[in-house]
């Protein structure tokens, strides 16, 4: 049974105060990908720079989510609605509290994403790690893919589940023609056209 007896309870400090004390806009980049695309790297490398800049941001993983807040959740069509549901709502939390969220999650769905957009509006921004198939399972730094194929792991992205790439993405990064550094600039230059704080 769900509590009827709640109320929503305004802040005190304004999104726009809190963003003046960080010096940038807050948001979200939401990576999505397939395994193995370059997620985690990209969304890790670009936090440990901002941070290095003195931007608020964090990253929120899809292994370390599943290792506590999600972790009673499987791989079904259903579980993986509720892990976004989940985790679009604390990437919310982080990006009202003044925070660009960069988050790194396979996030097969064209539905759940939009679901995650309507949420957090403005602060959503979609971002495509785009990596061929046969690029990822060629890199496979986790041996998923050759897990995958024995049939060893059901349900993985791919290959025995559907991934559905995003029909507009506000950034498209190409993976598979970029290396590291050169998808780190393209990040950035998008960061610092969207987030830099201007009054």
């Amino acid at each position: 049974m769900k509590s009827t007896n709640i109320q929503h309870t305004e802040h005190l400090v304004s999104p726009f105060d809190r963003c003046l004390k960080n010096g940038h806009r807050n948001g979200i980049l939401w990576f999505t990908g397939l395994s193995g695309s370059g997620k985690t790297t990209l969304a890790f490398e670009l936090e440990r720079i901002l941070f290095q800049k003195g931007w608020y941001t964090f990253v929120l993983d899809g292994d370390n989510m599943r290792h506590g807040l999600c972790a009673d959740l499987g791989f079904s069509a259903a579980d993986r609605a509720e892990n976004m549901r989940r985790v679009g709502q604390v990437a919310k939390l982080f990006a009202e509290s003044g925070c660009l969220v960069i988050t790194a999650f396979i996030s097969p769905y064209r539905k759940d994403r939009e679901q995650i957009r309507i949420l957090s509006g403005d602060l959503f921004h979609e971002v495509y790690i785009a990596t061929p198939l046969e690029i990822c399972e060629q890199r496979d730094p986790k041996g998923l893919y050759a897990k995958a194929r024995c049939g060893e792991i059901e349900s993985f992205t791919g290959i025995s589940a559907p991934y559905e790439p995003p029909k507009a993405p506000d950034l498209r990064v190409e993976t598979s023609q970029l290396s590291v550094e050169e998808s780190l600039e393209q990040l950035i230059e998008y960061v610092v056209n969207n987030f830099t704080l201007t009054q």
